[in-house]
């Protein structure tokens, strides 16, 4: 299993601290906020390569970072063939560009590089195992207002994903996704088959309301704390915690 952290986009909702250094980059609690993400997947011994993909813009940001970050992974960046908002491939199709790139035929762990949440990837691959289908992690925001921002799911009682909404002004559930995926060698090659339908390239929950017309696709709900950080107030937030709970395992 590979994993892919994903952090090609150009975050301008955080300007001026996104200018000119990716997201991913910015500091939370002292450190990369992605390093976090990295911690977590370094303890997982099915994950073999870690592949994160960026823009052109950035590539020079996150080559000096890796030259200084230390892991036992192999790390492989995918620079995109874009250099602004504009040109961006979208999720998907950074997904789809990445996969017909580095021939990937197996099954992903796919990870947003602003989304820093406290459950173990072992449980979530564990899960993944368990009910031999793809893998959306949910989080309940206990809150149909906070939802209408995210990709919500609807689950049946076996927590299979029978609905799913980008960003609805009447959401089916409280469970929103949080960037956070599990696919399946056939989910992987479905998105390929998504792209070249002509399907949306942009956010991947329409890939995903996609895929459970087609594919099992389960949700796995955690809890704990877990930050999305799209604005700069949740960034401070995240900074604050993470700063309070520095040298303690998040």
């Amino acid at each position: 299993m590979k994993a892919i952290i994903l952090a090609g986009g150009y975050a301008k909702r955080l300007w001026p601290l996104t200018k000119n250094k990716p997201k991913q980059l910015l500091s939370v609690g002292g450190r990369p906020m992605i390093e976090y993400i990295m911690e977590k997947l370094e303890t997982q011994k099915e994950i073999d390569k870690i592949i994160i993909p960026t823009n052109e813009k950035f590539e020079d940001n996150f080559k000096q970072w890796l030259s200084e970050y230390k892991s036992a992974k192999d790390i492989f960046l995918v620079i995109e063939p874009t250099l602004s908002e504009k040109s961006k491939l979208g999720s998907v199709g950074a997904l789809g560009y990445l996969i017909r790139e580095k021939n990937i035929d197996e099954e992903l762990m796919i990870i947003g590089g602003d989304n820093l949440f406290e459950f173990e990837l072992r449980d979530l691959i564990n899960y993944y195992r368990e009910k031999k289908g793809n893998v959306v992690a949910l989080y309940d925001l206990k809150s149909i207002q906070k939802a209408r921002s995210y990709g919500v799911a609807k689950v049946d009682e076996e927590m299979r994903i029978i609905d799913f909404v980008e960003k609805p002004e009447n959401p089916p559930s409280t469970l929103v996704s949080t960037a956070c995926y599990v696919l399946s060698s056939e989910g992987v090659r479905s998105i390929l088959t998504y792209l070249d339908k002509g399907e949306n390239p942009d956010a991947i929950g329409f890939f995903i309301k996609w895929l459970i017309n087609r594919e099992r696709v389960f949700g796995f709900a955690f809890s704990g704390r877990w930050f999305d950080i799209g604005s700069l107030e949740s960034l401070k937030e995240a900074d604050l915690i993470y700063s309070k709970n520095k040298g303690e395992d998040l």
